[in-house]
């Protein structure tokens, strides 16, 4: 059994990976702590991680996906604005954040989760929360170094913020290697 990494995601267009290659480099000049970067170009929000998937259950997920975008529109999205989770004070993710018309990415971030758990996929225990991450804080690091850096986070300026349309979801397969994850489109469900 052939089995493939894959997640549901919305692509960013290129001038929003453009902003969040300046913003990251912003970040990597004011700060020391052991950071794992994405490369900006991979950033993706997620809307449904799937992990290890069954190559023959690959056309039902996307099929899933088509009934989940029918009946909502094409809107908009927003990046703007810096945070981490789980706070500032214990930075172990770092995050831009995703505003605009985000009850409508609720409700089709819902249908996939309602169309995928008919196909056997576990629901996301926790609540949906848009964001496009930029950094992963390393084990290693120090409550300073992970204070520091939250600081660091809650000092720099975003710059302007970018708008993006929503116009399909697309079904990415993952392969991870040693300088990170490689991403490629298996799938697309057109919102309409």
């Amino acid at each position: 059994m052939e089995t493939v990494r894959c997640f549901i995601a919305i692509e960013l267009p290129e001038e929003v990976k453009a902003g969040l290659r300046d913003i990251q480099a912003k970040l990597k000049s004011g700060g020391s702590a052991p950071v794992k970067w994405v490369d900006p170009y991979s950033v993706h929000l997620t809307l449904k991680f799937l992990g290890g998937v069954d190559a023959a259950k690959i056309s039902p997920i996307a099929a899933a996906m088509d009934e989940a975008a029918r009946g909502i529109a094409p809107f908009s999205l927003k990046v703007e604005g810096l945070g981490a989770f789980p706070n500032l004070r214990r930075v172990q993710v770092v995050w831009v954040g995703v505003s605009g018309e985000v009850d409508r990415l609720a409700d089709l971030q819902q249908r996939l989760e309602n169309n995928l758990a008919q196909l056997g996929f576990a629901p996301e225990n926790r609540r949906f929360t848009p964001h496009l991450t930029l950094a992963r804080v390393r084990d290693r690091a120090s409550l300073a170094e992970r204070e520091g850096l939250g600081q660091l986070i809650a000092g720099t300026e975003f710059g302007a913020a970018s708008s993006f349309p929503v116009k399909e979801v697309s079904l990415m397969k993952s392969q991870l290697t040693r300088e990170g994850a490689l991403y490629s489109r298996l799938s697309a469900a057109a919102l309409k």
